[in-house]
């Protein structure tokens, strides 16, 4: 009987073993030059990437590579020519029918021969998932944010309406009032619950565009808004005797969204109001214009007015306060910013302490 020594080969040559490895193996190996060019490609590899032979091999590797990340490869390939082996690098390759693939290497270079011996993972499928999960936690946060703006918006705002309310209920309460005076507050409590439900409508409508689309622009009449929101708070404007001139004779008319420009004059009014001088009759004053880039409006009052060297860049941040008044909240400005940079606008404000401000809004046509 013939022995069969310990160490035999039943599956022939070394060198059969590995070619056959290297041929029938379902990831994706290669061997290549210092020189930047593929030596040798397996049958996995040229599958995915789709190209012959001749292309693999007359043509040097970055140019296989997404453009975007050629660079951040050649700096990789010279780290494993100096003697660095490569774990988990990652990089995007275009197959022949224009395809992104995602590909994760390991890589070890081999100096005497001036080799790279490489095995890759194709992980595009992974890169998808995590781009769709990335996606949709990105969309998830906006949604988030959203919320809670219109959770500041709806109670900041709704603030000053809800207490034009109350101070036609207290009036009434009041008592001693002729029946042509009842039927007259009657009248503005209606005016106010209408604009009350009316805004809350808006704040749900706007939130479920935001949903769907962009925020809805269209051209936005001055006059009729600022009429609806004067409606509002005409209590608030009666008790403090404020007096309101406007000029929309230049520009008539905005390409804005209705409910951002009734929660800026809303904003703007109340601050106006709010810190006044004391002893001194609220005046404010509206007027719009056309600029060099397009439709301004310019809102200026009479009041305490603002440092704007103390203040700086905090003048718009959320919760800022400037003043010791009981009922600042640091939303007003805030959302004012927000609405107006959030479709492409912008707001300067010129005001010293004492001197009043003026707010000047620049709209995107």
């Amino acid at each position: 009987m013939r022995s069969i020594k310990k160490n035999a080969d039943p599956f022939g040559t070394a060198s059969f073993r590995m070619e056959l490895f290297f041929d029938l193996s379902l990831d994706l190996l290669c061997v290549a030059g210092f020189d930047g060019f593929f030596k040798k490609v397996n049958p996995a590899l040229k599958k995915v990437l789709g190209y012959s032979d001749e292309e693999l091999y007359s043509r040097s590797i970055n140019t296989f590579v997404h453009p975007d990340d050629q660079s951040h490869t050649s700096r990789s390939r010279e780290a494993l020519v100096a003697g660095m082996p490569l774990m988990n690098f990652e990089n995007r390759y275009l197959s022949r029918d224009g395809n992104v693939l995602w590909f994760s290497w390991t890589s070890v270079p081999d100096q005497e021969q001036q080799l790279v011996y490489a095995i890759a993972k194709n992980v595009t499928h992974q890169k998808k998932i995590e781009e769709e999960r990335n996606l949709l936690i990105a969309k998830l946060t906006r949604s988030n944010k959203q919320l809670k703006e219109l959770t500041f918006t709806t109670s900041h705002d709704l603030r000053s309406p809800v207490n034009n309310l109350l101070s036609l209920f207290s009036l009434i309460n009041a008592g001693g009032m002729e029946k042509s005076e009842m039927s007259e507050f009657i009248d503005l409590m209606q005016v106010s619950t209408e604009g009350l439900k009316s805004t809350l409508d808006g704040y749900l409508d706007h939130m479920s565009q935001r949903e769907a689309a962009a925020v809805p622009l269209a051209p936005v009449e001055l006059h009729s808004t600022l009429k609806k929101v004067v409606h509002s708070i005409r209590s608030l404007i009666d008790t403090s005797k404020t007096q309101i001139r406007t000029d929309f004779s230049e520009a008539a008319t905005v390409n804005f969204n209705a409910g951002y420009l009734e929660s800026i004059f809303l904003n703007l009014l109340t601050n106006s109001i709010k810190y006044a001088k004391p002893g001194i009759i609220p005046q404010i004053s509206i007027h719009s214009r056309l600029g060099s880039g397009g439709t301004q409006l310019v809102f200026s009052d009479n009041g305490i007015g603002f440092d704007t060297d103390k203040v700086g860049d905090r003048l718009f941040g959320f919760g800022e306060t400037f003043h010791s008044h009981a009922d600042s909240k640091g939303i007003g400005l805030y959302l004012v910013h927000s609405h107006i940079t959030a479709l492409g606008g912008k707001i300067d404000l010129d005001s010293k302490p004492g001197e009043g401000a003026q707010f000047t809004m620049s709209f995107k046509d």
